[in-house]
């Protein structure tokens, strides 16, 4: 074992002993704050509503739908939510509605229907209607906002790769007054965002669909969106699939406790990225043998030096903004962010690492935070929050530590502002989980996935009481398109109801390109559909 190896197999042993102590320290503070797990009210019943399905392209149609803007009051004030559909492909051979629920929260459904339709198995295609919508409060759905773009745009400048000192000072004061912008905006709707609404939702729709019973797709925060569906509504489950995993007790009840492996998931991809570069110095392109050292230069470099590009500025939080998202892609992309990388080390803007996050990415990341306020009960202790942003940063230092105190954008970072979040959460669920009497529930984990980490997976599929995981060993986000025997898997089962075997693991995760200008065009045309909200499950190739 060389010097380079030593030392990250000690930094592993150290994060796994910091991890216990933060679930203990998480645990106790969440516990103080969060009430025990009860079930959900009971409201009067809502209005179905009538859709009028018209054309809209591609094959698809689309409507709209009034459901409840607050279902303490089901007669009252209405919120639109925009739909799409793909009939079946085949009507002789129809089953019914395979409803795909996007990632995010923010992402919108409109385009995860319309951009992964083509790629979806020949037996989806043909048997269902695939319908989806942007959930309320998200892209066309009557999009919150709590940031402008101005506001947005000069909070990320404004965060560093390598955050100074008062970091943390400075994170609570954003955070603080997103919270306010958000009372402001949203008024008294700012509560009525959260996931259990949006369950109500999804089974008004089902009613307006003329169905018994809907076959669920659900990805990365899709998995939470469909956990609380099922577990609302058990008996309206046919078959569901849920992929990258969240564990919902720790998301929802103890919230620090789920952001802790989610910054060591994300910690940990990177480091294995930048291993690959030592053992593979020319295809990789950056570092020359020592990444992680070349690495932490670059970001410090990049506070210090911006990089112009376009109208914007792209520093050392820019480029941990985007190898978070590009991440997701696994091992294929590699080859990409090495290039990618070296070029930053040029300060040359044509790096698509060094992409200012846009107005478009904006449009997803207001409702990413304002969702999980709702859904989150964090401790409202300022002292907890600090203990834990500041040991996650420490903890975490080639990702964890910029994300730690960037402006409240995506998932583990909300907790600033969640911990001041002074709306009541009436839409939010806390459990149980257990989607008592469901139909069998297909749970899919991948073993190195950045974002919601593989320990997620299997303790969902624990908490179910009726459910199946499936293994994707692999680098990057969710299997479902990436795997061929996770695709396989996953659509006999929602197509004909045929479970893999138990304790099914897959292994085809696609290798790094030789080449870096074919890793290249693909991180970079991929790049391009994540700044557009678009929540992608086609394969990497």
């Amino acid at each position: 074992m060389d010097i380079r190896s030593l030392r990250r197999s000690r930094t592993g042993r150290r994060l796994s002993s910091v991890l216990s102590v933060a679930v203990l320290v998480s645990g106790v503070g969440a516990g103080m704050a969060a009430a025990s797990p009860a079930a959900p009210p009971k409201y009067g019943n809502a209005p179905v509503p009538t859709l009028n399905w018209t054309d809209c392209s591609g094959g698809f149609q689309c409507s709209d739908a009034a459901v409840p803007l607050d279902y303490r009051d089901p007669t009252g004030r209405t919120i639109t939510l925009h739909m799409i559909r793909h009939l079946a492909a085949d009507p002789s051979q129809r089953v019914g509605t395979l409803w795909m629920e996007p990632g995010g929260p923010g992402s919108s459904g409109l385009d995860f229907a319309r951009g992964n339709w083509a790629d979806l198995p020949a037996e989806l295609q043909n048997k269902f209607d695939v319908v989806s919508f942007d959930p309320r409060g998200i892209q066309t759905s009557s999009p919150v906002v709590c940031y402008t773009d101005a506001q947005y745009s000069a909070a990320v400048a404004a965060a560093k790769g390598v955050p100074g000192p008062d970091a943390f000072d400075n994170a609570v004061k954003v955070g603080a007054d997103y919270d306010q912008n958000c009372v402001k905006n949203l008024g008294d709707t700012a509560g009525l965002f959260g996931t259990q609404y949006v369950a109500r939702d999804i089974d008004l729709l089902r009613q307006a669909l003329g169905e018994q019973q809907l076959t669920f797709y659900g990805r990365s925060f899709g998995t939470y969106v469909g956990t609380v569906y099922a577990s609302m509504f058990p008996t309206r489950v046919r078959a569901m699939a849920l992929d990258g995993a969240y564990d919902p007790n720790h998301y929802a009840n103890d919230p620090y406790a789920y952001d802790w492996p989610q910054y060591f998931a994300l910690d940990s991809a990177m480091s294995d990225f930048l291993t690959w570069c030592d053992q593979n110095v020319a295809q990789c392109g950056f570092g020359n043998g020592d990444a992680e050292d070349a690495f932490t230069a670059l970001k410090a470099d990049l506070d210090a030096n911006p990089v112009t590009v376009g109208t914007g500025q792209a520093n050392g939080f820019t480029l941990a903004y985007r190898l978070l998202f590009n991440m997701d892609s696994g091992k294929v992309i590699w080859p990409a962010f090495g290039q990618a990388l070296r070029q930053a080390q040029l300060h040359d803007p044509s790096s698509f690492l060094l992409r200012p996050p846009s107005p478009a990415s904006f449009a997803q990341l207001n409702p990413n935070t304002v969702v999980s306020c709702n859904d989150r009960a964090f401790p409202t202790s300022l002292s907890l929050l600090k203990w834990n942003v500041t040991a996650e940063a420490a903890a975490a230092p080639l990702l964890g530590t910029p994300w730690a105190y960037a402006p409240p954008m995506y998932d583990q970072n909300s907790a600033p502002a969640c911990a001041q979040w002074t709306v009541p959460r009436v839409s939010r669920y806390s459990g149980s989980y257990r989607a008592a009497g469901s139909a069998p529930i297909l749970v899919i984990g991948t073993t190195h996935d950045p974002d919601t980490p593989y320990q997620d997976a299997v303790t969902l599929s624990h908490t179910f009481d009726n459910a199946e995981l499936i293994t994707f060993d692999a680098q990057g986000h969710t299997a479902f398109g990436r795997s061929a025997c996770v695709t396989t898997a996953t659509a006999s089962y929602l197509a004909d109801l045929t479970l893999p075997k138990p304790g099914t693991v897959c292994s085809d995760e696609q290798q790094p390109a030789p080449a870096a200008s074919a890793s290249a065009k693909f991180a970079t045309q991929r790049s391009a559909l994540l700044e557009e909200g678009q929540d992608l499950i086609g394969s990497a190739g």
